[in-house]
């Protein structure tokens, strides 16, 4: 009698219930007598898999892999994914450590099998952007027509199937968080099969080595910060945070582009893949996805710190630990939203990878008739479900891997709009009472999420593709319909939903006054400035940010502009130009004398700007005082904390004359002596002329003060 996929199937469903890897009581030894009890089963069936079919795409490799020539004499490990899925990502952390753990002459081989859900994904040039965006370095071959997913009868992403030295079933795995088990089954299977097994050479050639760099990597969102006229961009594949004014010039870069997880300064924090940022008067929050935190950036201590999440994908979908106690799964997107009556600020989470959306309270709040402490994170609405489920209650709605959200204050109830990328839908939460509705996209079955396409229209009529971004912009709401190649947009009034921009292919063809003819590449954020009419878009498979600017009926792309090395260096923050300068940087000022009487004195700095320039008001112009030896550290560390540091709107600054100065209270304990001091000063200036913003500059002083 011949064994079918689907008795096999039945077979390792029987083992996979006999095994308690996380079962305490159960011990090492009886769960590998039990793998090596399977493994015998599965020899003596001897399921073979078919030869991969010629006409399949590589990726990774120089030529086409043979199941039963290159593959022969390796355990492999078939990891069936579809790059939107973000359950698929959550394994990939895991495939890693087998990389790690089994290289190459080992006799383990990773092989990715990309079945497509949307048809977007069925392009081998996209499915290649996502490798290099997910640093996926083995084997990846395109069954755009789910060949091999129907012959193997896979039902769900992510699919690992295991195979034995002569090409037959041995395992396999669905669902992500399969860690331990993983790693003991190879652990047996490479011990059992250890005389079969071959070191391997195959073909390796890694896309990533073939790519052109960028001066941005895979930006994943944008935010415009309105208190200071410039833009937050996430500049995912650098894993770290860019910040420019509307000109594209940089003026400050956060995170120093390794991936990692490490609070500090601004110039050696890490971040990996980051994704959502958005923004209050003082500080840039962002939802460091691959980290599962959430980060905030204060430009007040210019650090970074983790106020959310343990560094470790959790499975918590209610949440109510503070700070660094809560755990968080992939959060993609964050905003800063306000309490129904519109008293307290907050911020509103997109967990993407639980389904749901959470909040994160700044304050002491009162949330929907319940108090929480500062610090607090827990689900608002979801049930972890991954479903396109809309409810009066937002517990028992469902969502499908949120990843983008916009705000509307306009009326008394408040709407929050979420791009729900699963289910191809944008979707809102009425704040006043939590109901969960549908906006566009999507369609009536929850269950449904495969009702995708591209077409205009109202309500559910309306097809989207995947769409990462929202944005709202007066009475219209903005979306990054990512798999569409598209900027849509949809009239809050009447719900019809309209391509505004975006041919529908994917490319970078720019046509500036011709927003349908001109192209993007997935993106995946999109944010506006209100006041000037100006939509900015994260095109993130171009490596590019872009502009519409409604005004003038324009598109463009917007130039990232980073200055020389040792300028882009020096403005990454204060602290570090503090210690990095010499005695030939600081310009003497006269000495100052002080008397007994005198309980303040005033320092007046003279910033050296030419006749044809001005300060940029809205920047972050910054200073510093520090002292140049012991006595004059001593001397510092007694003043008034809020007079050490701080913006130089604190200074009395006069334009005529160039000058600047601050008036700074003495300690009374102030004792007889000279005190020798550094005074660092952090400009942005704009020619007064061209009203063109330049690189920001540092200028520095020493200041002795004898009294």
């Amino acid at each position: 009698m011949t064994t079918s996929i689907f008795d096999l199937l039945g077979i390792i469903a029987d083992f996979e219930e006999t095994l308690n890897i996380n079962d305490i009581n159960e011990s090492r030894s009886n769960n590998r007598e039990k793998i090596v009890s399977h493994l015998q089963k599965m020899d003596k069936i001897n399921f073979k898999v078919p030869e991969f079919t010629p006409d399949l795409e590589w990726l990774n490799v120089s030529q086409p892999l043979k199941m039963y020539d290159h593959l022969k004499g390796k355990i492999v490990v078939l990891d069936f994914f579809t790059y939107c899925c973000i359950n698929c990502m959550h394994i990939l952390p895991d495939l890693k450590l087998v990389e790690e753990r089994y290289p190459l002459d080992a006799g383990v081989v990773i092989v990715g099998v990309h079945s497509a859900k949307f048809l977007n994904e069925r392009v081998t040039s996209n499915i290649l952007s996502a490798i290099l965006r997910y640093n996926i370095q083995h084997p990846v071959v395109n069954d755009k027509n789910a060949t091999l997913w129907q012959e193997l009868a896979v039902s769900c992403w992510p699919t690992l199937v295991f195979l034995g030295p002569k090409g037959q079933i041995i395992h396999s795995i669905a669902g992500e968080g399969p860690r331990d088990k993983l790693l003991l089954f190879l652990d047996v299977a490479t011990q059992y099969y250890s005389s079969e097994l071959q070191p391997s050479d195959l073909p390796i050639s890694l896309s990533k080595n073939e790519a052109t760099l960028s001066q941005l990597i895979y930006p994943g969102k944008i935010c415009y910060w309105p208190e200071r006229h410039q833009l937050v961009i996430a500049d995912t594949g650098n894993h770290r945070i860019i910040v420019t004014d509307v000109n594209g010039i940089v003026q400050n870069i956060i995170g120093n582009g390794h991936k990692g997880l490490k609070d500090g300064r601004l110039e050696i924090a890490e971040f990996s893949s980051p994704q959502g940022v958005t923004c209050d008067s003082q500080n840039i929050f962002v939802a460091d996805t691959e980290n599962h935190c959430i980060r905030k950036i204060s430009f007040e201590s210019f650090e970074v710190k983790t106020i959310s999440g343990t560094g470790h994908q959790g499975s918590d979908k209610i949440g109510g630990n503070v700070f660094q106690s809560q755990a968080l799964s992939s959060p993609w997107d964050v905003l800063i939203g306000y309490t129904p009556d519109g008293t307290t600020s907050l911020l509103f989470i997109a967990m993407a990878g639980s389904h749901q959306i959470w909040v994160y309270f700044l304050n002491d709040t009162l949330w929907y008739s319940k108090s929480y402490v500062s610090g607090t994170c827990l689900c608002f609405a979801g049930s972890g479900q991954e479903e396109n489920r809309n409810n009066s209650y937002p517990d028992k709605a469902s969502f499908a891997q949120p990843s983008g959200l916009a705000l509307s204050m306009e009326d008394s109830k408040g709407k929050l709009y979420i791009a729900d990328s699963e289910s191809s839908s944008v979707r809102y939460i009425s704040l006043s009472d939590g109901k969960v509705c549908g906006l566009v996209g999507g369609e009536r079955d929850p269950t449904n999420l495969f009702a995708f396409g591209d077409t205009d229209g109202i309500g559910i009529n309306a097809k989207l593709q995947h769409p990462l971004g929202v944005a709202v912009l007066d009475e219209q709401l903005i979306i990054a319909d990512s798999y569409n190649h598209k900027i849509k947009t949809v009239d809050l009034k009447t719900l019809r939903c309209e391509t505004l921009a975006g041919t529908g292919q994917p490319g970078s063809s720019m046509f500036a006054s011709d927003f349908k003819k001109s192209e993007f590449n997935e993106p995946g954020g999109v944010c506006v400035n209100a006041k000037d009419k100006l939509i900015y878009i994260a095109d993130t498979n171009n490596h590019d940010i872009k502009v519409i600017d409604l005004k003038d009926g324009t598109i463009f792309k917007l130039p990232i502009i980073f200055s020389s090395a040792k300028e882009e260096e020096e403005k990454k923050n204060v602290t570090s130009a503090v210690c990095e300068t010499t005695e030939s940087d600081l310009i003497s000022l006269p000495d100052v004398v002080l008397t007994h009487e005198m309980t303040s004195v005033t320092l007046r700095l003279p910033l050296g700007l030419a006749e044809d320039e001005h300060l940029n008001a809205l920047a972050p112009n910054t200073w510093l005082l520090s002292g140049m030896d012991e006595e004059s550290d001593t001397f510092v560390s007694l003043l008034d904390k809020s007079k050490i540091k701080g913006r130089l709107d604190d200074f009395l600054y006069n334009a005529t004359s160039g000058l600047a100065s601050v008036t700074l209270q003495l300690p009374l304990s102030a004792a007889n002596g000279k005190l020798t001091l550094k005074i660092s000063v952090h400009v942005f200036v704009c020619n007064s002329k061209s009203n063109m913003c330049l690189p920001p500059k540092w200028v520095f002083f020493k200041q002795v003060v004898r009294h």
